[in-house]
Order: C-alpha cells, then structure tokens, then sequence
C-alpha cells in the first residue's frame, strides 16, 4: 500500500505557486475566496511600502485543511514557499508535514494526468482549482476553501509607470518566480527605446511602401448567392470587389526582381567588402596586383546567385500556375438579368436550361459563388455548406492538407438552409444572406449565421469547408464561396514571403571577416606611418630615390589592396563549389527506401552544415512519425487482457475470412448460411502455428512468443495473452460465464460504430467511416469473427458463430438500428441503440474511460478500483524518475572516463591486447546509454494479468519429455482464464483499469465500452424526447446530448480495446538517438491533446516517468502561468527527470497575445527535453518555430512535415525537411531536403550533417589559415624595403595563389573530410555536440589557427631570409628567387597540413589534391622560366632552370623550411591530443582497435538493424558482423557450459556426473520445443513451425560439442 503522502504529489507544482502582489507594510492574510474582500485588500495595500531597505520577499502559503481519512485520523499538509530550500522548509514544518527530498520526482501531470485530471473531475463534478492543477482526490484528504496568501514587503521605484503595471496586472501568478516583478520592470525600461524604434521602422516601411490595413468590417461580411456572370460582389472595407481566387507564393515579379537582388546580394558583408575593395582597384594609379581581379570574380558570383533565386522562384511561379488552373463546377446563369428574371418564372425544365453548372477555373471563382464538388475533389476557396447529397444530409471532409488529421469531419448545412438548396431550382430562389466574420487565421473557430425570412441560424467549424479540404464519401456537396484567393484560411496560415535562409556558420565567418578587415586596416596603417618614418629617416637622404615618394593616401590604398586578399573572395566561390559537391555525396543508399523507389533528394546547398548543428526539431505526426495506419491491438475483457497480433502472424488463406461478397437478400433474424448461394465462412480460430507463428501465447518481447512488441517500453514484458489463443477457449468452452463475456464483447466492437463496408470488384469488404480508429475496431472484430458485411440506414448484419463452437455454422444476424448519439469532444463517447435478433433493446456506448467510469452502474466502486491503480502508477513513475535523475547525475560525475582513459590510448608502444580494458569500458559506456530507465514491477502487476508471467517464466515443468507435454496440453485452456474472475466485480474493475494504464504507457490509444438494455416503456419515452431534441431549430446539439446522457447510465463493463497509431519503421529509436544526441524534439499536430499524448508515448518523447506540464484552453491564463512558472523552476533545480509541456494550440495563441506570458513559456519552451502542440494550425507551428528560432540564441532549429499545413514551419526553421509521404508532395517540393522515411533523419543529421559541418569548417579556417601564412610573409619582408609596398611575389603568380596553387587542398578537405566513420558516430549520438556547441569553428579556434599561421609564416620568411637570402656564395639570392623559395614552402605546408595534418580518412583524394597543387606550381615555374619576357623587377627568365633552381642551398633551405613547419604542427596536435583530448579523439584512437570497431557497429545497427538496405556494403558488413558474434557469443557460452566439472562425489563416495543445473533446464526446454515443433508438424502437414530455437538447441543442430543427456552413475 502506497503511503497517502506521496498519492497527491501530482499537483505539488501547481499548489505550490507563489501570487506576487502589491507591496504591503505588513503580512496580510487575504481569504481567495471573497473577490470583494480580496480586491479591498490589495486596494489597501497599494504604495504603502516606502522603505527601499525591504528586500523583496515574494512568499504563498496555501495550507489546507486537515481531511478526514479512512480511519478517521486528520493530517495536515504544508505546501513549502518557493524560492526556499528543503532544509527551511523542513525545519519550519509541523511534524505531520510530509518530507519530499530535492531529488525526488515531481509527478505534476505525469504520464496519464490527463486522463487523471479528467477522471477526479467527472468524479467530483468540478473543474480544476488553480492552485491544484491535476491533482487527484485521494481518500483520507479533502482541499480546504480557503486559501492563504501572504504578502511581504517589496521595494519599489516605479509606481507611475504605465507600460510596467500593464504588464504586472497581466502576469498573475507568475510570481513563483521569485523577484519577477523587479526584472519585468528593467526589461520594460530597457526595451522601451527599442520598442519606440521598432515601430517607428514599421510606420516608415508601410509609408514608404504605401501598405494599407484594412479597416474591421462593422458586423461580418455579408454575402448572398451570386450566380451571375457579370460584376461580383463588393467587398464593404474597400467598396471594391472581394479580390479574386488567385494564390501567388513566388516573391519577385518582372520588376523588383533585379533591385531587390541587388540589395539583398551586396547587403551581405563580404559582397560588400569586395564591391569596395574592386572601385580602389580601377582606380588608377592605386593597385599593384592588377585592375580588374576583383570586380570580375565577384560580378560572376554575384549573378550566378541571382540565377539561383530567380530559378527557384520561378519553380514557384510556375507551381501557383498550376494550382490557379484547375477546374471546378460553378453555378452560372445564362443570358442577361431580365432573360433570367423571365425564364426564371417559368418550367423546371426552362430553369435547369437557365442555370447550368459551368466548368470554371479556380482562378476565376468568387465569393458568392455556388460552386459543386463531387466525391475526391478538393475545395477552390472557403466555402459555406449549402446542401449535401449523404447519409444523413453529412459530408465527410478529409482536412490533412490543413492540419494533418487523418480523421474526416463531418460538414452539413442547417436543416432549413439544406432544404432551401437542395436543387438548382431551390437555389434560385434561395434569399438567404449569410453573415461571417472577417478572414483571421483561426483553424478551429469559425463565427458566423445564416438569416432565411426572419429566422437566423448559427454557422460554426461544423457548416463551414476550407480551401484544400477534400470531399470524401459524399457523391456531391453544393456550397457557397465566402473567402477567396489570399483570404482563405489556408493561404492566411501560409507564409507570404519567406525568409532567405543563411547557415548561422555565415554569422561568425562575418565576425571573423570583420576583424580581419580590422587587422587589414591596421597593418595597412602601420606599414604606411612605417613608410612615413622611413621617408623622413632613409628615402630624403638617398640620392637614388630623388622624387619617388609617394602621399599617405595613395601608399594607404596600395598596402590595403596589397593585403585584402587576406580575405579571399575564393573563401565563398569555391565554397559555393564545396557545398555543391557535398550535396552530391549526400545521396547515400542508406537514406533509399525501396518501397517507395524514394531517395533523398536535396533542393539547396546553401544549409549543408548546419545539418550537424541542430538542437531542436519540429516534426509533424500524422505521415511523419505515424504510417497513417491503425491496427486493433489489445483488449481487455472479463479481468483478461489479450494481445491481436493478427497482422503480425495472419492467418493462412484456408483460415482467412472470407471476403464473399453480401447475398443481395438477407433474411431477419437468426439463420445458418448454407449451401454455395452464400458466402463461405471460415472457423473462428486463426491458429498461430499455422502461420508459423510460436504457439506460446505468453512471452517476452522478442523471446518465442508474439513477434509484435510495444514501441514505447521495446525491453518491458508482454503481459497479454494472444488473442488466437482466445477463439480457442471460446470454442473449446463456449457455455462457460467468460466466453459469453467475450463474445458479447467482440459484438460490441462490431456494433458501436459509423463504418459503412463497401465491396470492391475482388469481392474484399473495404470499410469507410469518419475516424480511422473506428475501421481499426471494426477491422479487428472482423479477424476475431465478427464481420460487418451490410449497413443500411437502419440495419447493420454481422456474421458470426452465436455459440462460438467450432463445428458451428457461421450465420448472419440482423441488428435494427433504432439510434445513433454519435461523438462529439465534449461528451467524448458514441452510443447506438439497437433492436437485437432476440428483439431486446440494447444500448452500446464506448468512449474515453474517464468518461464511461461514470456511467457505470456501480461507478463508486470503479472510481474507488481507478484510484488503487493510479496509486500504483504513481509509485512506479516515482521510483523511475528518481533512478533517471541518480543515473543521469552519475553519468555527469563520470563524463570524462573515457577521455581520461584516452591518454594511455595514444601511446604508440601499447599492444592490442592492452585495450581490453577500454573495450571494457566501452562496452558498458554503450550499454548504459542503450537502455532507459526502467523500474520493473512485475511480480506486483503480473497479479493483474492472466496467466501470470510466473507461470512461463519461473516454473519449471519437473515431467519428461513426453510427460510434460501432454500435461500442459491438457492444462493450457484452463491455465490461460479464469473463470472465478468473471463474477467479482471489483477485480474486474481493476484488472480492466490497470490494462488501460499499461496499453496508454505503451502508446496505444484506449476506449472503455459499456452496454446495458433497454424496457420498452423506457426505449419510448426516450424516444419521444430524443425526437424532440433532433428536430429543435434552437441549440439543436445541446439538446441531443443531453437527452443522450439520459439513456447512457447504470451501464454493465462490456471491456476496454486499444488501438495502436502505427509509427513508422524505426521512429522511436530513431529518436532515442536524438535525444542522446542533445536534440529536443517538439511534436506540432493537429489531432487532440490525447492523441498526441499516445504518440508521443509510443515514439518515446515521453517516458513513462516524465514530468508532463499541460496547458489546455481549459483553464485561464493565472493557471496557465502558474503551471509554466513551476515547471520552469523544478527543470532549474533538477527535481525532473524528463520534461515535457503539452499545449494546445487555442491556449499558445493566448499565451503568445499575452507578452509576459510568453516570455515565461518560450523560456521553459527552450528547457524541456519534449514540447507537444496540439490542435496547431499552420500559424502555430509557423510561429513557435519562430519564436524558438529568435529565443534561443546558437541553436539551430529544424522542421520535418510532409502535408501542406507543414510549410509554414518548413519555411520559418533553419532547415526544412520534406517527408514524401501520403499527404502529397507538398512539402517536400518546398523543403531544403526531403526524405522518404523519418528515420533517415538520423543518419541525414548525426552522420552527413556532422561531416558537413566538419568539412566546412575546416575549409574556412584552412582558408583564413593559409592566407594568412602566405600574406603574413608579404607583411614581413616589407621591413626590408622601406615599407613601400614592393610585392615579395612576382604578379602573375601571386594573382594564381588561390585559383591554382592552394584552390585543391581546402576543397578537397571541405568535401571528403571524415573524422569518424558513419558507424561510430551513429553509436554514440553524444558526439553530435560537436557542431552544437559550435566545436569546429568558433573565434576562439580561429584565432588558434591564425597563431599558427602567424608562427609558421616567421618560420618561412626568417629562415628563408637567414639560410638563403643573406647567403653571400650563392648564384642568385635575388628578389625572385627569395620570392619562389617562400612560395614553394608556403605551397608544400598547405598542401600537407591540409591533406595530411587535418585529414583523417585517407585516401588517394589527398595524393591527388598535393600532387596537382605542388606539381602545378612547379609546372608554372617551368612555364614562367621558358616565357616570361618582362624581365624588369622580377628576374625570371631562366631563374629556375638554370639559376637557383640548380642551387642546392636553395633545395636544403626549402626542406628545412617544410620540416620545420611540419614538426611544429605535429607536436602542437601531439601535445593537444596527450594533454587535452576531445571525445574525438578518443573515438578515432578506438576504431584503430578491431574490437572497439565491431561493438561500435552493432551499436549503430540496434533498433534500426531491420532497416538497413541489404545491397549496401555497409549494411551487409554489419549484417555479416552481427551473425558472427552472435554465434561466437553462443558457441563460448555452450562451450564454457561442457567445460565444467561433471564428475562429482556424493555422500556416500559414489562418482556421479552431473550436469549444470541451467544446462538442464535449458536441454529440457529444448525437449519441449521439439515435442511442440512435431506437435506442429503432425497437425499441419508439410507446413514448418518457424519458432526460435534455444542457443544450446542451435549449437547441437550444428554439431558443435557433444552432450550426454542421461544422469549416469559411474
């Protein structure tokens, strides 16, 4: 039993909120609860504190009154003040006070709080408290009325300032902060000036571009049906027409296309710097290394990148093109007004003439217009239901291209309105005017009403079809247009113009750009005040140098052209080279999906490295992270769960069911089918041996048993017995209290739905219904024998075996629909009334289990049953999250191990076997991070599941072979239910409740069915005021609910189902590793917060022990910020384990409208591990991603969707990625990459996106590096002439430095660089932080760099200058040969350190790259010998071939150049690596080891090892690799087995030889296995069982080792 004192710790967090408030003298006790008196109170207090000594002191006390328990004992609890430790707490508490350590979990909302919340609500019939959040009630505690707040005294300074009130007053209940006041106050003064600017730029922008808003319209737009040709109606802001249908998402036109570009290409610093740098140079006179070098590169550049925008623009054009010409049917009138007004009157054959529906273009379609859409066909606008030709008068909307939901909605006109138009002559005459409100961005909301005569009607969401919704099982929907073109919903939550994206790399390259052009200037400077000195000082006193000075401005001007190139232009030409090549590699067979034929595609180069920078992604769910796809996987009946895994294991063809089609007549009530008139009809059973499948119905995920395994908790045991085994009992014991239980169970799921079943021409039945959890359900009872094969309008025939035995006929009965309350979001269940075969009347109703719990008929004992359960849950995710928290600070404490331990791994000397420590090591490094956090409880939950794991797992059957056998064959019905269990309620109940809570941790989305049946005499007074309500023209919904919640109660528990949202191949690992890697992953949906909730469980973004904070609509804002306020402070101090906020998107738009409020949640949006939105529009994803995006500074963001309603985030993220799923294209023709599957994402981010970001950022330091190296020794030599800017190199050959002598080396490390393999960085995420924390480029690394190139460049110029230059026994030390000696050194150390230093794959790419760029400087030396003609300066001619070319000093002064320089670099890495190694480092000196490297590939394969493409070379190495060690792994274990001692002495002296007690047990069980694989063999023919052997049993059906099974005595 769980102490009552950690039952409520649920809602600590939000009970535990401080409410900072006005200043107060002294302590004042306020009672919450009196408004009048509190708002007396605090009108009191108001500036009567003037003593700026007080500290401010912000404190709450809530207490509450002392409950009575069970045992009638009172206990009082204190709720600690925030911003005070443990310890004062502690001291200060009443001894009854319970005690919570630091470290202890808070369970604010966690795992189910939801359904937690939920359930204490409907149970006490109240909502939430403010200060209680989702705290359950608990027996033995009762919440006192009345709350304390205590008031301390605060200083302050700035009583009158408006702005500062303003925001006070809207941030109640955000003063759990402590001292938040006091920093909103400095934040308000500090930004006024900035605020004051920003809108004065707003103002003079919208002038300047004469931007207009459009003024509210008075009351709504009016708008009446419009049917003519002619003028369309007029738009009252305007006094113009509405505007038309067409879209435009490209951003230039003809006009402000070159403009525009111009601005935005020289708006970029480097453009800039070089459009300066150009005009000196074409000033004559000035530059000493020629005129147009700059302005022709960069003018090239600049409008290759101008034909890149416009291209894509015009990819874009021709898009909107596309969609602005297709076609839909308009209601036109023909002829003129006063031909229409006569024809009108006239025949119906003459109005059909008259008014004809006319193919039109969506381009051309206006508001007001009648527009009709046929099934599959997608909506030109916003349109207003008139009138659908359904079921029930309903249209069925799929709405995924909006907000992704796969579940279609239902739309339909007003009952009046669908009479007035149902034909084309009733809409002629149709004066109805429709009333709506201004186009916003609201999704969810719609306003707006209807006048017919005098009458006017409500228009919601429920009447209302937006532009690029689609029409689906509805032949044909008439509708009115009301928004057109850009005004649409869909077009308002687009992005209009889109930002251009810019790699945040580029931000610190400009930093660096601009203190290199600083540093530039300076030596400019100094070399010409140099000059200056050495004029005064040398030049005047010279006679050779009479009249050659030059002024301060023009020297100024030549050093500064002479160094510009300190910052090359080829730093972004050739990079744009790199990038493009990059792109290329990025093609990886590893990111093919061959289902699909889709590989990944990338659309820009511009972003490739900030792929290995990510540190939050925003994924969609619906065709993301799920398969659009439910299967019906476990249920619950009669105290029993069970596991369907049909889809799994499917029953063979002999076995299926049967997809006949319906005989065209079917007879009432109970009849066999018989003969071949009518469909066959399989057994029951779908027995699992014949598909192959184990025959165990109980297993281990991944053990023998079921071959399904839960994507949330993959490690945890499958409790649950399979549902084949289920059919088996049924028939075997159909008379029994259990099997009618199941079977009236199975009925429910395959009455209590909408789904219509349709045959297609292979005689299949194919399900068609609003929700696609309902086809799941109805799909599921089908498999289980209960087929859906008819529904009319008031039938529904199933077919199935009544009794349940096997030799029974199956039949088809007819069930009568007399009712249908269908679901809706506040009653959060469906009922149908039906008249069964036995004409009984009977209600089924399934919905949300905290719903149905309180319909039951014995409701008090199933809430009392649900808090026994929650309690438990409780305790678990308690116990979890502090193992979590104590193994992650564990983890901290020990970070550093394995870069300890790198120190001895670099030592050259150590032997192999030397590194099995650090294998070791490595291997339990890998492990731990392997496997979460998991508390395993099963032997007090396996109490709750039948059979119970013990028998499986922990019994030994002591029978032989044969013997043991027979014996649990006979056994095995009996063993797997138990009968007893069906009669006591209360165990039912709880056994029921505890299923629900373990299927939700797994993911699964649950329902609670209920059924109970009806009197005649009650049926008919129902129905009479059922009637009534369903005919009301006034609050028709209200009244049908609650005439509804008269029939839905005292129901019987028919059982729960759970239905699980397939994910994706490999989603949750594929996640698991992203978190590990330091990702946050944000889910942006449009589903319910519900159903985000379940995914997010099975795709691991929540844990079972996570603390979940939920921000709903339903509470307001002083909640709302209480929650986040407290959840902010419990991350801060560590108290979670794993946070998650759940919001939906109704309440972030008033968060985002409430500036203190959202400031508080962006900050805790920024600290989470997980951030769900539900029920998100376009507008909300697009505007979280931005707010993320501004609010935390360095991290890069990235968005991942595959629908329409995706684009907005795409766009706004850093990186957009495209999914080429089932919601079309859309997304991924506008995304930067695009991907077939999410798990692609993994090795798109952890391996290319790393490799890119290294690539590029050594190619920029290379860059920077080598210009510096080579420019520095320009800077050096001019000590020795004066300062007058004579140029140590010749001109021609320093105009080749970057282009041919030094372009290959950088390049060819920005594309090939990998400084790990793909294996070990997708076995240890952890290493993604490299680029997150901006590892590779950074100023500070810059500038080790430049010190470097700044060192070596002395080294070259002094011992060139020292060895050669001064040498006096020399043919030529001349200008030229110094020139070329430091040229040549400069060029060999570039090549070297940047393809043999700085390279860490080797290949023959880097021979190739120093063997061009050395061999063509020396070619070009050769050439220039032969040539060169211009001998005035420089003397050339024949200086290599016969001059210093021939001088051996010249070649030693050259190698001890470049091996001085080459030994310096070597011994700095050496001495970094030894001293201060990066994990790097560590993993490059592993994968050196043979061992390390095969542990880190089967690392890299766990979870996604199925999904490896087999024809790739890497795929088949790890497949091959993983085989092998698995079988080395099984032959050590046999062998150390047989290697034992066997012979022992008894008592009495006799030798005995003796087994292993495991290797008995485990030789039994293979005995086992055998006689159940015969077993399979005589039942089934020639069909093989394919279950798993056992290791021994593998080994022995190799031959390896020989055992003797019989106990001898010797």
């Amino acid at each position: 039993m769980t102490s009552p004192n950690s039952v409520p710790d649920s809602g600590r967090n939000e009970a535990n909120l401080a409410a900072s408030l006005p200043i107060a003298p002294q302590s004042t006790s306020l009672n919450s609860n009196d408004p009048q008196s509190f708002g007396d109170e605090l009108e009191k207090t108001k500036g009567t504190a003037t003593k700026p000594d007080l500290a401010p002191s912000l404190r709450l006390d809530t207490g509450h009154a002392a409950g009575p328990s069970s045992g009638g004992d009172h206990v009082n609890r204190r709720r600690s003040p925030l911003g005070h430790n443990a310890a004062s707490h502690r001291r200060n508490a009443s001894p009854d006070t319970p005690y919570h350590s630091p470290l202890s979990p808070r369970t604010r909302e966690r795992g189910f709080s939801l359904r937690r919340s939920m359930l204490t609500r409907n149970i006490h019939g109240e909502a939430e408290s403010s200060g209680s959040g989702t705290e359950p009630a608990v027996p033995g505690f009762a919440k006192d009325s009345r709350t304390t707040i205590t008031i301390a005294p605060m200083a302050s300074e700035h009583h009158g300032d408006e702005q500062a009130a303003r925001l006070l007053k809207s941030s109640t209940g955000l003063s759990s902060l402590p001292h938040y006041e006091t920093w909103l106050r400095s934040r308000v003064a500090k930004s006024g000036l900035l605020s004051s600017l920003r809108s004065a730029y707003k103002n003079a922008h919208k002038a300047i571009l004469r931007i207009q808003e459009l003024p509210p319209t008075k009351d709504g737009r009016h708008i009446t049906i419009n049917m003519s040709a002619g003028n369309g109606l007029l738009d009252e802001r305007t006094n113009r027409e509405y505007i038309d249908n067409t879209i435009r998402s490209c951003k230039y036109t003809a006009w402000n296309f070159l403009p525009r570009q111009l601005y935005a290409q020289f708006s970029k610093l480097a453009n800039f710097y070089f459009l300066c740098v150009s005009i000196l140079q074409m000033i004559p006179g000035l530059s000493t290394t020629g005129t147009y070098t700059t302005i022709i590169p960069l003018s090239f550049f600049v409008m290759l990148s101008m034909a890149k925008e416009g291209y894509d623009d015009f990819r874009r054009f021709k898009l909107d093109k596309a969609e602005n010409n297709k076609s839909t049917l308009v209601l036109r009138v023909e002829g003129s007004p006063s031909e229409a007004q006569g024809k009108a009157t006239g025949s119906v054959s003459s109005v059909q003439s008259l008014f004809q529906w006319k193919t039109t273009k969506w381009k051309d379609v206006r508001v007001g217009d009648v527009v009709k859409l046929v099934r599959d066909e997608a909506a030109p606008a916003d349109l207003v239901v008139l009138y659908a030709n359904g079921m029930n008068d309903v249209a069925y909307v799929e709405t995924m291209a909006l907000d992704g939901e796969t579940n279609l909605k239902s739309k339909a006109a007003p009952a009046a309105v669908a009479k007035a138009c149902s034909t084309v002559e009733n809409l002629q005459h149709c004066d109805a005017q429709f009333v709506v409100e201004d186009p916003n961005l609201d999704l969810y909301k719609f306003d707006g009403k209807v006048g017919l005569g005098l009458e006017y009607l409500p228009l919601t969401n429920s009447e209302i079809i937006y532009r690029g919704s689609v029409i689906r099982n509805t032949p044909e929907v008439f509708a009115m247009v009301i928004y057109t073109g850009e005004e649409c919903k869909i077009r308002m939550n687009a992005t209009k113009n889109p930002r251009i994206k810019a790699p945040s790399l580029q931000a610190a390259v400009n930093k660096v750009v601009i203190i290199t052009v600083f540093f530039v200037l300076a030596l400019a400077i100094f070399n010409t005040v140099a000059y200056q000195i050495w004029r005064d000082s040398t030049e005047d006193k010279s006679w050779y140098l009479i009249d050659a000075s030059v002024s301060f401005f023009p020297i100024l001007a030549s050093f500064i052209i002479l160094f510009n190139t300190m910052i090359p232009l080829s730093l972004y030409v050739s990079l744009e080279i790199v990038k493009l090549c990059q792109m290329l590699l990025m093609n990886d067979i590893e990111m093919y999906d061959k289902e699909s034929n889709t590989p990944m595609e990338a659309r820009t180069s511009t972003i490739n490295e900030e792929l290995g920078q990510i540190s939050y992604i925003f994924t969609d769910k619906t065709g993301t992270l799920t398969n659009n796809s439910m299967r019906f996987r476990k249920m619950s009946v009669a105290g029993t769960a069970w596991l369907h895994d049909f889809d799994v294991y499917p029953p063979t063809s002999k076995d299926a069911v049967s997809q006949a089609p319906v005989p065209q007549s079917v007879n009432q009530g109970k009849q066999p089918v018989r003969g071949g008139n009518s469909p066959s009809i399989p057994p029951l059973t779908a027995d699992p041996r014949a598909a192959g499948a184990p025959f165990s119905g109980v297993s281990r995920n991944g053990s023998v048993g079921s071959g399904w395994k839960s994507s949330a908790r993959p490690n945890g045991f499958q409790l649950e017995t399979r549902t084949a085994v289920l059919i088996r009992y049924i028939e075997s014991r159909p008379q029994t209290m259990f099997a009618k239980k199941a079977r009236f169970f199975l009925l429910s799921l395959a009455l209590c739905h909408t789904c219509l079943p349709e045959w297609n021409q292979e005689q299949e039945v194919e399900y068609q219904a609003a929700s696609p959890d309902e086809i799941a359900l109805v799909r599921g009872a089908q498999e289980l024998g209960y087929m859906v094969v008819d529904r009319q309008a008031k039938t529904i025939t199933i077919r199935s075996k009544a009794t349940g035995k096997a030799e029974q006929e199956p039949r088809l009965d007819v069930y009568h629909i007399l009712n249908v309350v269908e679901f809706s979001s506040l009653r959060k269940r469906m009922s149908i009334i039906v008249r069964m075969p036995d004409q009984r009347i009977c209600i089924f109703c399934k919905g949300a289990d905290t719903t149905i719990i309180q319909l039951l008929r014995l409701a008090s004992l199933a809430e009392n049953q649900a808090m026994k359960v929650q309690m438990r849950v409780n305790k678990r995710q308690s116990l979890e999250a502090q193992q979590a928290i104590r193994r992650e600070s564990e983890q901290r404490a020990r970070k550093d191990s394995m870069s300890r331990t790198s120190m001895s791994l670099h030592r050259p000397s150590i032997a192999v076997q030397r590194l099995q420590p650090i294998q070791d090591e490595l291997d339990d490094w890998l492990n731990d991070r392997e496997r979460d956090v998991e508390v395993s409880l099963k032997d007090e939950d396996s109490i709750y599941y039948s059979p119970r794991p013990s028998a499986h797992y922990g019994t030994r059957h002591p029978h032989t072979h044969a013997d043991a056998r027979s014996s649990y064959q006979a056994e095995e019905t009996e063993f797997m239910v138990e009968e007893g269990l069906v009669v006591n309620d209360a165990a039912v109940f709880e056994r029921c409740f505890q299923h629900i809570n373990d299927f939700a941790t797994e993911g699964l989305r649950t329902l609670l069915y209920g059924y109970r049946y009806l009197g005649e005499d009650e049926y008919d007074g129902w129905q009479k005021l059922y009637l009534d309500a369903s005919t009301s023209l006034v609050d028709r919904q209200e009244k049908v609910e609650n005439v509804g919640a008269m029939v839905e109660r005292d129901l019987e528990l028919a059982g729960a189902t759970a239905i699980e949202d397939r994910l994706q191949d490999g989603v949750p690992e594929t996640i698991d590793k992203l978190r590990r890697a330091g990702i946050h992953i944000f889910m942006l949906t449009g589903d319910k917060i519900q159903t985000a909730i379940n995914v997010g469980h099975s795709a691991r973004m929540i844990k079972d022990y996570s603390s979940i904070t939920i921000l709903d609509h339903d509470n307001d804002m002083s909640i709302v910020s209480q929650k986040i306020a407290a959840a902010t402070i419990d991350i801060n101090r560590g108290r979670v384990a794993h946070s998650v906020v759940v919001i939906d998107g109704q309440t972030l738009g008033r968060v985002e409208a409430d500036p203190t409020v959202k400031q508080l949640f962006f900050e805790l949006a920024a600290l989470v591990d997980s951030l769900i939105c539900a029920r998100a529009s376009p507008a909300n994803k697009a505007s979280l991603v931005h707010a993320i995006r501004k609010k935390v500074k360095h991290a890069i963001t990235l968005a991942i969707g595959d629908g329409a309603n995706d684009i907005a985030m795409i766009q706004e993220a850093h990186v957009g990625i495209g999914i080429t799923g089932k919601e079309g294209l859309q997304a991924a023709r506008t995304s930067d990459y695009s991907i077939a599957q999410f798990r692609f994402l993994l090795r798109l981010l952890l391996v290319h996106g790393r490799w890119n970001y290294i690539r590029t950022c050594k190619y920029t330091l290379g860059t920077f590096w080598k210009e510096f190296l080579f420019y520095l020794t320009q800077a050096l030599y001019q000590r020795w002439v004066g300062y007058t800017g004579t140029s140590l190199y010749e001109s021609a050959s320093l105009s080749m430095f970057n282009t041919l002598f030094t372009s290959l080396p950088v390049i060819f490390i920005g594309i090939f660089e990998k400084d790990l393999s793909a294996s070990t960085l997708l076995a240890a995420p952890e290493l993604y932080s490299f680029g997150q924390r901006n590892g590779g480029f950074s100023i500070k690394i810059y500038a080790g760099w430049i010190f470097m190139a700044s060192s070596e460049a002395m080294v070259v110029y002094f011992l060139m200058l020292g060895l050669y230059g001064r040498a006096i026994f020399t043919l030529d030390n001349g200008l030229y040969a110094m020139g070329v000696l430091t040229y040549t050194a400069c060029i060999i150390i570039i090549a070297t350190k940047m393809q043999f230093t700085e390279v860490h794959n080797k290949s023959i790419t880097c021979a190739a790259a120093m063997f061009l760029s050395i061999g063509a400087w020396f070619a070009w030396n050769l050439i220039m010998s032969s040539v060169y003609s211009s001998n005035v300066v420089y003397n050339v001619r024949d200086g290599f071939l016969d001059r210093f070319g021939r001088n051996a000093l010249w070649w030693l002064t050259l190698i001890l150049i470049v091996s001085g320089c080459c030994g310096f670099e070597t011994g700095v890495k050496a001495l970094k690596v030894a001293y201060m190694p990066e994990d790097e480092d560590v993993f490059r000196e592993l994968e050196k080891d043979e061992g390390a490297r095969k542990r880190l590939e089967r690392a890299a394969a766990v979870g996604l090892k199925d999904h490896v493409v087999e024809d790739s070379p890497e795929g088949e190495g790890i497949q091959r690799i993983r085989t092998h060690e698995e079988q080395e792994r099984r032959e050590g274990e046999v062998q150390e087995l047989l290697d034992r001692p066997r012979v022992m002495f008894d008592e009495s002296g006799i030798r005995k030889r003796q087994f292993s007690a495991d290797l008995a047990r485990d030789i039994e069980m293979v005995d086992v296995h055998r006689a159940d694989h015969a077993k399979s063999e005589d039942d089934d023919g020639n069909r093989k069982s394919k279950e798993i052997a056992s290791p021994i049993q593998e080994m022995l059906r190799k031959g390896f080792g020989h055992i003797r099974r019989s106990l001898d005595v010797g």
